[in-house]
C-alpha cells in the first residue's frame, strides 16, 4: 500500500462533507486495536501482514506488554471510493478523511471512552461473537445513546465460532441471531427509559396547562372541578386566554424507534474477524449473487438476513409460511456462512489441519481470485487464509464503506446533536445567537466564531514534536549501524540493572528511549546518565472544532468549568491564550498544521496551565457556550487513594511538579495534599494506579517514587441494636447530650439519632441535588448582600462560593441534578414518612433542616428544634428571606448558631471510630443558651467561638457513641465471565477475600457464566492477578465502585452474657472484623490504639533452658 502523504489529509480537512469522525468502542479484549490495524494498513502506515499483530495505536510499552489499550489514540486516514450518482452514470472517485479514535475497554480507563465519544459523530461498537454482550459493552452502548452518536455494530472474532466452538453454519446463524437480539435488547431498554421520562414530562406539562387555563378563566371551585373533569383535550381546546398550547400536543406523540436497532438488512451490522483480516455486510454478498440468481440487489439486501429461504428449483425467495414442510436452510446460511466456512475448511481443515488444496483451487476459481505463487506454496495455513480473505472480503473495505455510507458527516451530525448539547449547558438561554447558529449549522469560515471542545490534555515528549523530528527520509547505512550499536548498549544496560533478568518492560523502555533523530543525536557510545530535563513533557489539547477556523497565532478564551454566559466576567476570569501550534494527530506521531477548519480533530499547543483536564475554547467571551460542564460525560469514580513520597527527600519538588503534570495529562486522576502533608493521588483502580506510578517515575517526575498502602475510604454510622449498652445518662435518654463550654458561658443541648434508612438512601442518591440547592442558596444570599447584585458580586464572595463548590465535588456518586426545590422537599418528606417507628420524631422535620453534612452536601442532617429557630432553614423558597429579624428576643444567641453548624460539619467529617465521614446521622439542636451579656460575648467572641465549636463537636461524638456504632465498607461491583471448569476457583478467591456472590447467570448465546459479586475495596488489591493465576487466565474481573455497605458488627462488642462467655471465652476468640478495619485505619492515621502489647507475661522462657 502506498503511504498517504500528510498534505493530502490536510487538503481533505477543508471538505466538511467528506469528513467522518468515529470512535471504536467495546469491552476489553474484543478486538478494537486489531481492527484499527487493518484500517491503518490501507494507508501504508503498517504492513497488511502485520495488521492485527502490531497493535499500532498501542504506543506505550506497557500497553504492548499487557496487551490492552490504556489511552485513547487518534489517527487520520484517507479513503477513496468509486460511486455512481445514477445507475447509468460513470463512477466518480470520491475521497474521504476518516478521523478515527481507538479507545480502551478496561473499566479503569472508562474516562478515556468518555473523552473520545464527545469528540465524535459516530461510533463503531464491537462485540465478541463468542463472549457476547459484556459489562463494558452495555456501558459503551449507553455512552453512544447519551451522546447521540450513530452506531455501527461489528460482530468480531467470527473465526472463534469455527475454530474454537466448532459450530456448523446453521448453529452459527442461530448463535448470531441471539447475540443480535441481546444487543438490541440493551439499546431498547435505553429507548424505553427515555420514552417513559418523556411521557411523564408530557403529563406534567398538560396538567400545568389545564390548571393555568382553569385559573385564567376565573372559575370558582365547583366549576374548576368540572373543568378539570372534562379531560385534558377539552380543557386545552377551550383555552382562549392566550396560553400557548401548540408546543404541548393533546395526544402523546410516539417516537419512531426503528432507526435505533441493529439490523443486517439495513447494513448497520458488520460480521468480521480482525485477526484474519476479513469482514462483510449482506450488501457485499447481494452484489455477488445479483447476476447469478437474477434477483435485484436491493431485494437481496432485504432478504439475506432473517427467515427467508431460496427455492433450489425455481430460484424464488420463500418466507417461512411457504416452506410446506421442506427443510431448507436460511439464505444467510446457504449463501453467506457456508462460503466462509468453506474457505476455513480449504485452508485450515483436512485430516492434517493443513487444508484441502483441491477445494482451495475450486474456491479461488469460483471467486476469480489470483493468489501469488509464493503464497500458494506457503506452509503456513494462516498466511494462505489471510491471502484468500484479503483478496475476497478485505476488512477495511467493508468497514470503511459502511462508515462512509452509514455514519453522518460533521454538518449533518452537528445539526442533530448540538441543539440538545447546548440546551444542557449552563446559562443556555444567554448563548450568543451567532455562536449557536455557527455551531449548529456548521460554519467553518474564517470570519465565524471559533468554538472548540478540549476533551483531555495529552502529554508528549519534546523529542516527539514535529519541530524536533528528523527530516530527510531513511537512515544511511552508517547511521543505522550507529543506531543499532546505541540500542544494543541500552538493552545491555537495562539487563545489568535487572541483575541479568531483563523483563520485557525494560527492553521496551530501552527501545522507546532511543528515538530516531538527527545525525548529531546518534553517537557511538551511550551517554552515562540522561539529564533530568533532557526530554521534557509538553501538554497538547485533544480537541474537536465545532465552528470557525483555528489558526496558529490566534488568541482565544479558555472557559473554566464553572463559567456561565449569564455572568461571563465572574471570578475566576476566563484566560486569554495564544495558540502556539496545531497538530494533525497520527497515532504515535504528530504533523504540524497552520490552520484547521471546523469538523476536525486537532491537537492544540499553548493551553498548558490554562486547562486542567477538559474545557471549552472560544474566540469571544460574551455569549460563549460552556461545553465542558455538561454532565453527559460519565466517569468511573476515582476511589483508590495512595500517598506518595520521593525515595530521596531532595526530589520532593520534582515529584510535586510531576504530580501536577500527571493530573493534567490524565482525565481520571485527582491530586491533593492532605493536612498531614501527605501527597495523595486518587485513581480509578489498581491497574490505573500502576500506570500512573510508571508515568510519574519515567516521564513526569523522572525520579524514584515510593507508594504507600492504598487509602481505602470508610463511613461511620449508628444503628438501634437489640443488645446496646445502657444510656450514659439515663435521665437525659439515649443520644441526648448537654454540653457546657469550659468557661461555663454557653450551654448546648442536642440529641443524636440514626436517620431512617430510606432517608439516608435518598440523600446518598441525590447528592447532586443538595449540592446544586446549596450553590443556588449561596448565590441568592450574595445577591441580597451585594448592593450591585447580579454580576456585581465581589470577587471574594465568589471565590468563597467556588471553594465551597470544590468541597462539595468530592462526592462518590452524584445524582438528582434535575430535582427542583419543591420536588426535593416532597420526596424527602415521603422518605421520612416511610419510617413506621417514632413517627412523631420525624414529623415536619424537612422544614426544620438547617444543614447537611459533611461538606454541606452529605447524608447527615442538622435539625433546628430551638424555640426561636436560631439556625437558617436550608430548604427555603426564593421569596423567603433568611432569618434576620431585628426584633429577635435573643439576637446575640443566633450569632452562635453558625458556630454550631460549623461544628456539625467538622463532627460529620471525622467520626469518633477512626476519623472517617459519618453517614445516616440526625443531630437535633434542642437549645443554645448564652449565660453572659451581649457586650461581654462580643468582647470574648474569639474565645467563645472556639469553645462552642469544640463543645458541640464533642457532644455530637458522645451522642454518636451512645448508640451501637457501625462501619460502612466501600464495595466494588465485580463482574467475572468464566467457563464452568474454573467456576469453583473463582468462588474460592471471592469468598477468601470477604466478597459475596450476588448472581450467577448463563446468557444464552455465550458459553461462559457471568458472575456478579460484591467485594470490599480493602480486600481488592491483587484480586485481578489472583483470579487470573487461579484460572490460568480464563477469567478476568471488571471492578466498578458500587457504594458503601454496612458491616453489621459492633467494633466495640465484647462478650458479656453467660452464653457468649461460654461460647467465645473472655477474649472473644472469634475475630471482630469491624475492629480489625478500625484499628488498621487508626494505625495509618496515627490515632491511639487500644491494643495489648503483652498478652501472656506471667511466664517467660529463655533459650538456655
Amino acid at each position: 500500500m502506498p503511504v498517504v502523504p500528510p498534505e493530502k489529509l490536510v487538503k481533505l480537512q477543508q471538505q466538511g462533507e467528506g469528513i467522518r469522525n468515529i470512535c471504536i468502542l467495546a469491552h476489553v479484549d474484543h478486538g478494537k486495536t486489531s481492527l484499527t490495524d487493518a484500517l491503518i494498513a490501507t494507508n501504508g502506515i503498517i504492513s497488511p501482514k502485520l495488521a492485527g499483530k502490531i497493535r499500532y495505536l498501542d504506543s506505550r510499552p506497557d500497553e504492548q506488554l499487557r496487551g490492552i489499550t490504556m489511552e485513547s489514540s487518534a489517527i487520520s486516514l484517507y479513503f477513496s471510493l468509486l460511486r455512481r450518482n445514477a445507475p447509468e452514470a460513470e463512477p466518480e472517485r470520491k475521497e474521504y478523511l476518516i478521523n478515527l479514535i481507538d479507545s480502551p475497554g478496561h473499566i479503569d480507563f472508562s474516562s478515556e471512552v468518555s473523552t473520545a465519544s464527545r469528540l465524535c459523530d459516530g461510533a463503531v461498537v464491537l462485540v465478541d461473537a463468542v463472549e457476547g454482550v459484556c459489562s463494558q459493552t452495555v456501558t459503551v452502548l449507553r455512552q453512544t445513546w447519551l451522546e447521540k452518536l450513530r452506531p455501527l455494530l461489528v460482530i468480531n472474532k467470527m473465526d472463534r465460532l469455527i475454530t474454537e466452538l466448532k459450530l456448523s453454519p446453521s448453529e452459527a446463524y442461530t448463535h448470531l441471531s441471539k447475540l443480535l437480539e441481546q444487543v438490541n435488547a440493551v439499546v431498547g431498554s435505553f429507548a424505553l427509559g427515555e420514552r417513559m421520562e418523556d411521557d411523564l414530562r408530557w403529563r406534567e406539562r398538560i396538567d400545568e396547562k389545564v390548571t393555568a387555563a382553569v385559573a385564567a378563566k376565573g372559575q370558582h371551585a365547583g366549576d374548576g372541578t368540572n373543568g378539570v373533569s372534562k379531560g385534558r383535550k377539552a380543557s386545552l381546546a377551550e383555552d382562549d386566554e392566550g396560553l400557548v398550547t401548540s408546543s404541548t400536543p393533546a395526544e402523546y406523540e410516539e417516537k419512531e424507534d426503528e432507526d435505533i436497532y441493529f439490523e443486517p438488512e439495513r447494513n448497520n451490522v458488520i460480521f468480521s474477524s480482525a485477526i484474519d483480516g476479513w469482514a462483510f455486510t449482506p450488501r457485499q454478498f447481494a452484489g455477488l449473487y445479483e447476476k447469478k440468481l437474477g434477483i435485484k440487489r436491493h431485494v437481496l439486501e432485504k432478504v439475506l438476513w432473517g427467515d427467508f429461504y431460496l427455492d433450489p428449483k425455481t430460484k424464488r425467495i420463500l418466507g417461512p409460511k411457504h416452506l410446506k414442510g421442506r427443510h431448507l436452510k436460511p439464505m444467510f446460511v446457504q449463501l453467506v456462512l457456508e462460503q466462509v466456512w468453506a474457505v476455513y475448511e480449504a485452508t485450515l481443515g483436512g485430516p492434517n489441519k493443513k487444508g484441502d488444496p483441491v477445494l482451495l483451487e475450486k474456491i479461488t476459481k469460483g471467486l476469480n481470485l489470483s493468489l501469488p505463487a509464493h503464497v500458494m506454496r506457503s506452509k503456513d495455513p494462516k498466511a494462505l487464509l489471510s491471502a484468500v480473505f484479503s483478496a475476497w472480503l478485505p476488512l477495511s473495505t467493508a468497514l470503511l464503506v459502511s462508515v462512509v455510507e452509514q455514519l453522518p458527516n460533521p454538518p449533518t451530525a452537528q445539526q442533530a446533536r448540538l441543539p440538545a448539547l447546548l440546551a444542557a449547558s449552563p446559562g443556555a438561554e444567554h448563548i450568543d445567537a451567532g455562536v449557536r447558529d455557527a455551531m449548529t449549522h456548521f460554519k467553518p469560515g474564517k470570519g465565524q466564531p471559533v468554538v472548540a471542545y478540549v476533551s483531555k490534555m495529552v502529554s508528549v515528549p519534546e523529542s516527539e514534536l514535529p519541530v524536533n523530528k528528523r527530516r530527510g527520509g531513511m537512515l544511511s547505512a552508517d547511521e543505522a549501524r550507529e543506531l543499532g550499536r546505541k540500542k544494543r548498549a541500552e538493552i545491555e544496560k537495562a539487563q545489568a540493572q535487572a541483575n541479568g533478568n531483563a523483563d520485557v518492560a525494560s527492553v521496551s523502555d530501552a527501545f522507546s528511549s532511543a528515538a530516531i533523530g538527527d545525525a548529531d543525536e546518534i553517537t557511538g557510545a551511550p551517554e552515562p546518565e540522561p539529564e533530568p530535563n533532557e526530554d521534557p513533557e509538553h501538554l497538547i489539547g485533544f480537541a474537536r472544532l465545532f465552528s470557525g477556523t483555528l489558526t496558529v497565532g490566534d488568541e482565544v478564551y479558555v472557559l473554566p468549568p464553572k463559567y456561565t454566559p449569564a455572568r461571563p466576567h465572574a471570578h475566576p476570569q476566563p484566560r486569554k491564550v495564544k495558540i502556539t501550534a496545531l497538530y494533525l494527530l497520527m497515532g504515535r506521531s504528530l504533523e504540524s498544521l497552520d490552520s484547521v477548519p471546523a469538523g476536525n480533530l486537532v491537537g492544540i499547543a499553548g493551553l498548558e496551565g490554562a486547562i486542567l483536564k477538559s474545557g471549552t475554547i472560544c474566540s469571544q467571551l460574551e455569549g460563549a457556550p460552556n461545553l465542558s460542564s455538561t454532565n453527559a460525560i460519565s466517569k468511573n469514580a476515582p476511589i483508590v487513594r495512595v500517598a506518595l513520597e520521593p525515595a530521596f527527600p531532595g526530589d520532593l519538588d520534582k515529584m510535586i511538579r510531576g504530580l501536577r503534570l500527571l493530573e493534567q495529562a490524565d482525565p481520571a486522576v485527582l491530586y491533593e495534599q492532605l493536612e498531614s502533608g501527605e501527597h495523595v493521588i486518587c485513581t480509578a483502580g489498581e491497574l490505573h494506579l500502576e500506570r500512573c506510578l510508571k508515568d510519574l517515575r519515567e516521564r513526569f517526575a523522572k525520579c524514584d517514587i515510593q507508594a504507600g498502602e492504598a487509602i481505602v475510604p470508610y463511613r461511620e454510622s449508628i444503628v438501634r441494636a437489640e443488645e446496646m449498652n445502657a444510656p450514659r445518662d439515663p435521665a437525659l435518654g439515649r443520644g441526648r447530650v448537654e454540653g457546657v463550654t469550659t468557661s461555663k458561658q454557653v450551654t448546648i443541648k442536642l440529641r443524636v439519632r440514626p436517620l431512617p434508612v430510606p432517608v439516608t438512601e435518598f440523600l446518598v442518591k441525590h447528592t447532586g441535588a443538595v449540592k446544586r440547592l446549596y450553590s443556588e442558596r449561596k448565590a441568592q444570599d450574595q445577591e441580597r448582600a451585594s448592593p450591585l447584585g447580579g454580576d456585581g458580586t465581589t470577587g471574594d464572595a465568589l471565590e468563597d462560593t467556588g471553594e465551597q463548590d470544590i468541597d462539595a465535588e468530592d462526592t462518590t456518586a452524584e445524582g438528582g441534578h434535575d430535582l427542583s426545590l419543591a420536588e426535593f422537599k416532597q420526596r424527602l418528606a415521603d422518605a421520612f414518612a416511610e419510617e413506621k417507628t417514632d413517627k412523631d420524631v420525624w414529623k415536619d422535620v424537612v422544614d426544620k433542616i438547617a444543614a447537611f453534612g459533611p461538606r454541606r452536601v452529605g447524608p447527615n442532617v442538622l435539625i433546628d428544634l430551638t424555640e426561636d429557630n436560631l439556625c437558617e432553614k436550608f430548604l427555603r423558597e426564593e421569596h423567603e428571606a433568611p432569618a434576620d429579624n431585628p426584633n429577635h428576643a435573643n439576637k446575640h444567641t443566633s450569632t452562635f448558631a453558625d458556630k454550631v453548624a460549623y461544628a456539625f460539619q467538622l463532627a460529620t467529617h471525622q467520626g469518633p471510630l477512626c476519623s472517617e465521614p459519618l453517614q445516616g446521622i440526625a443531630v437535633f439542636l434542642e437549645s443554645l443558651t448564652i449565660h453572659s451579656s451581649p457586650e461581654e460575648s462580643a468582647q470574648n467572641i474569639g474565645r467563645l467561638t472556639g469553645e462552642t465549636i469544640r463543645t458541640t463537636r464533642d457532644a455530637i461524638r458522645s451522642g454518636f457513641l451512645d448508640w451501637s456504632p457501625r462501619l460502612l465498607l466501600a464495595l466494588y461491583s465485580c463482574e467475572i465471565q468464566a467457563s464452568a471448569e474454573v467456576l469453583g476457583r473463582v468462588y474460592g478467591v471471592i469468598s477468601r477475600r470477604g466478597g459475596r456472590i450476588v448472581s450467577e447467570s448463563l446468557p444464552e448465546p455465550s458459553t461462559n457464566f457471568t458472575i456478579l459479586a460484591l467485594l470490599p475495596v480493602a480486600e481488592s488489591f491483587g484480586f485481578s492477578d489472583e483470579i487470573r493465576q487461579r484460572t490460568s487466565g480464563f477469567a478476568a474481573p471488571q471492578l466498578v465502585f458500587e457504594g458503601f455497605e454496612m458491616l453489621d458488627e459492633d467494633p466495640f462488642w465484647v462478650p458479656t452474657t453467660e452464653e457468649e462467655l461460654e461460647d467465645l471465652g473472655e477474649k472473644a476468640d472469634r475475630e471482630n472484623v469491624a475492629k480489625r478495619y478500625v484499628d488498621k485505619v487508626r494505625a495509618r492515621k496515627g490515632l491511639v490504639l487500644d491494643r495489648k502489647v503483652v498478652e501472656s507475661a506471667e511466664k517467660q522462657k529463655t533459650l538456655k533452658r
